[in-house]
């Protein structure tokens, strides 16, 4: 077996979730496909580097939009930064511990301060696994996570990471079936648990602007992964997320959107369910459906790093479906 592939197989097994996928999605994605993902900037951009950009897109507010199809696996997922009068939110621990401390660094330079605290939406390599990043021997600010998502962390993210573990030893555990409100200052930040791309996602949310941090509940242009996902959950969390006013909406990963931007992704999971019971009702098994899609031109271009992503998106449903 030849290096490079034994080099990605164990990367594939120990990263697993939707880091793998991504990070290997660099080395076969069509330029043509990473001009997509970096899409024109919703707001200013006050830094980039080869992994992402931060973008400032409401006062307080910025949005930390990855762009890992350069091959440069520091962050892999979006996040972002709520700021207030006496505290800061950072959002997201992405993959390596280098993404947090560089977002860090950002939060110091922008705010003043360094983060006072920190959300993980879900357990996924790529929005976990670096969330040592934020602590130093002075700074050790809590991080906020369900208590699934912390078991999930500690218990399936490979390979484990004893700095990590540190990390999140004195985490906030929010509850599975009420929202969190945190108060940063003249800002009020509300931790919403919700299920549907994993059994125990969370969004991150603002009023006033109207500012929603989805994780991977939403994929901007990008087919999402449904490797752990449960597709009726998963559409009633996304019309959730929807508010009776323009709103702007941080995806997992892709750009910074709008709601017509949710509107389209909402129309991409109704076609994917449409598709599954059909074949689901035609007797073909998940594995043959998923061979024989495409998606309608009509829902627009997307990103798809692998025809694995249909598998898994065909076999969730048949996990729901029965059979």
């Amino acid at each position: 077996m030849s290096t490079a592939l034994s080099s990605r197989r164990a990367f594939l097994a120990q990263a697993g979730s939707c880091a793998a996928h991504i990070a290997l999605a660099a080395a076969v994605t069509p330029a043509a496909a990473r001009t997509l993902w970096a899409a024109v900037p919703r707001g200013s951009v006050v830094a980039q580097e080869k992994f992402g950009r931060l973008e400032k897109i409401a006062d307080g507010v910025w949005a930390l939009i990855s762009t890992p199809l350069t091959g440069d696996r520091t962050t892999l997922a979006n996040g972002g930064i709520i700021a207030g009068r006496s505290g800061v939110l950072a959002i997201e621990g992405f993959f390596q511990p280098a993404g947090a401390r560089w977002l860090s660094e950002r939060v110091r330079e922008l705010t003043g301060k360094w983060p006072t605290h920190v959300a993980v939406t879900h357990y996924h390599a790529d929005h976990a696994n670096g969330v040592a990043g934020y602590h130093t021997d002075s700074q050790t600010p809590p991080i906020h996570a369900t208590h699934r998502t912390h078991t999930d962390v500690l218990q399936r993210n490979q390979p484990a990471d004893t700095e990590r573990t540190v990390a999140l030893r004195d985490t906030v555990m929010l509850p599975a079936s009420a929202a969190t409100t945190l108060d940063l200052g003249a800002r009020i930040v509300h931790l919403i648990p919700r299920a549907g791309h994993t059994a125990s996602d969370l969004s991150i949310e603002i009023a006033d602007p109207s500012v929603v941090f989805c994780g991977d509940l939403v994929w901007n242009a990008m087919f999402p992964n449904y490797v752990d996902a449960e597709p009726s959950r998963l559409a009633n969390a996304v019309q959730s997320l929807r508010r009776d006013r323009e709103t702007i909406y941080v995806p997992g990963h892709g750009a910074v959107g709008g709601v017509a931007d949710l509107t389209r992704y909402q129309a991409m999971l109704e076609e994917i369910e449409r598709a599954a019971r059909e074949a689901h009702a035609a007797g073909l098994t998940a594995p043959a459906a998923a061979a024989a899609y495409s998606l309608p031109e009509s829902l627009g271009e997307w990103t798809l790093f692998s025809r694995t992503f249909f598998d898994r998106a065909f076999e969730a449903w048949y996990r729901e479906l029965g059979g």
